[in-house]
């Protein structure tokens, strides 16, 4: 796993790298605008190595100050609200959010209704179905979450346009709102498969503590519908861009006369939409490879082709955001959205692992009520000084004072980030008062060399 996770990260930074690469190089007048504006996100957000930009400090301040004049904007347009328009915005902003749970409550009710169904017809008989039923009930709930996932992020992205928000605040709640979304539906589908598994309706479960009519071997059945998602995410992505984005541009470019295609315009290259599809996938690959090993190896292979075709889609069918935001502020943020992904994660395979009774038909731990049950066991092998180590670091003792000591570093980096953001205020201030100075000077330079042509005329 560790490995996987080396290698993604590894491809990751030579996509990117050959992403900027190439990017720099071209030379085409009418596609111009994109290198610059995908460097400064690209470079913001860490996947990609600053470059200086030709024409000097003077060409770079335009495109440095576009973002953070933008906020300024916003913010000054925000401190001059009126308390009747802060109300207006607030109850917009109260019933948007409204709209919001009602379409997550609805996603993640439909999921809940295609498991179910899913699993309550999975063992029909095959010679009883029509063609193309059975790979259909099998898929039915990987088609619903991919569904979902491609559907809602349009229904936000539509919605944040009306809570008037500054453009980082915005990015940042729309890829919250998204990755609730995402995460939280591999969180049901497996939460809902979990309560099957051990719900017997008529069968008995005292013997074996879970469905063993329907379950015989539930590991597997977790981890074929985690193999699935991946499939399809790898299918919609692929579909997505050879059959929506291609003829979008063609059409863009080639049909620019008629209405509907300016109205439809080019496609944009989000960037937050595309490290929110890699935490998807890294997501799907944590909880799939306690039950299928193999799944790591798919999702780099699946990695590696998405990087490719969306390094092509990049470079030849997309366009930059119009609206520009500070990227750099938001790398936090996206450590923040995978640690989140990973938190998710662990919690229904602590849940499988602890509280399910193991398959008693196949797997590794059919000698033991739950999976949990091999790790004292194994320790019980050990030489007794490695199990008194083990048995002193898992005890209360140690755990109390190592809670505390991360506490205490924590606070300290806290108050490490806090005092650099006070040191970052008074910086901007002091460069503001030295821009007002130099403005000063210069009007009272100007107002001498005046008064001198006076005298000399």
């Amino acid at each position: 796993m560790g490995l996987y996770f080396v290698v993604l990260i590894r491809t990751i930074n030579v996509f990117w790298g050959q992403v900027g690469g190439r990017v720099q190089k071209q030379s085409d007048p009418e596609r111009g605008a994109l290198p610059e504006l995908l460097q400064q996100d690209l470079c913001g957000l860490g996947l990609l190595h600053h470059q200086p930009q030709r024409g000097g400090p003077e060409a770079q301040q335009p495109a440095l100050r576009a973002p953070h004049l933008e906020e300024e904007r916003i913010r000054q347009k925000i401190a001059e609200r009126t308390s009747e328009e802060t109300i207006r915005i607030y109850s917009l902003r109260l019933f948007l959010n409204c709209i919001v749970l009602a379409v997550l409550a609805a996603c993640f009710y439909a999921i809940y209704r295609a498991t179910i169904f899913s699993q309550e017809h999975m063992k029909k008989e095959i010679d009883k179905m029509v063609f193309g039923e059975n790979l259909l009930i099998l898929y039915l709930p990987s088609i619903v979450i991919t569904l979902a996932n491609f559907i809602t992020p349009i229904i936000f992205a539509k919605i944040i346009h009306y809570e008037d928000y500054s453009p980082g605040f915005e990015i940042r709640l729309t890829i919250l709102r998204c990755v609730f979304m995402r995460l939280a539906t591999i969180c049901v589908l497996v939460f809902t498969l979990d309560s099957k598994i051990t719900s017997c309706d008529n069968y008995p479960c005292e013997l074996c503590g879970y469905n063993q009519k329907l379950y015989p071997c539930w590991e597997t059945q977790v981890g074929q519908e985690m193999y699935k998602l991946m499939i399809f995410d790898l299918i919609i992505i692929l579909a997505v861009t050879l059959f929506v984005d291609f003829p979008r541009k063609i059409l863009v470019t080639y049909c620019s006369s008629w209405k509907l295609f300016q109205c439809w315009g080019q496609q944009e290259f989000a960037i937050p939409d595309n490290v929110l599809g890699i935490v998807y996938g890294q997501t799907i690959c944590w909880i799939g490879a306690f039950f299928s090993p193999l799944l790591p190896a798919v999702a780099t292979l699946k990695f590696i082709i998405i990087f490719y075709v969306k390094e092509i889609s990049l470079l030849y069918t997309c366009r930059p955001s119009p609206r520009q935001f500070r990227a750099s502020n938001s790398n936090f943020f996206f450590l923040l959205v995978l640690l989140i992904g990973l938190c998710l994660a662990i919690i229904p395979l602590t849940i499988s692992i602890a509280r399910i009774p193991s398959s008693k038909a196949c797997g590794p731990f059919t000698n033991f009520n739950t999976t949990w049950e091999v790790v004292p066991k194994m320790v019980s092998t050990f030489p007794s000084s490695l199990q008194s180590l083990v048995h002193g670091i898992t005890s209360e003792a140690f755990a109390v004072p190592f809670f505390m000591i991360l506490c205490l570093v924590m606070f300290y980096f806290i108050a490490l980030a806090g005092a650099h953001k006070r040191v970052v205020v008074q910086l901007r201030e002091q460069l503001s008062l030295e821009s007002r100075d130099k403005r000063y000077l210069i009007q009272k330079l100007t107002e001498a060399q005046r008064d001198m042509r006076n005298r000399l005329d």
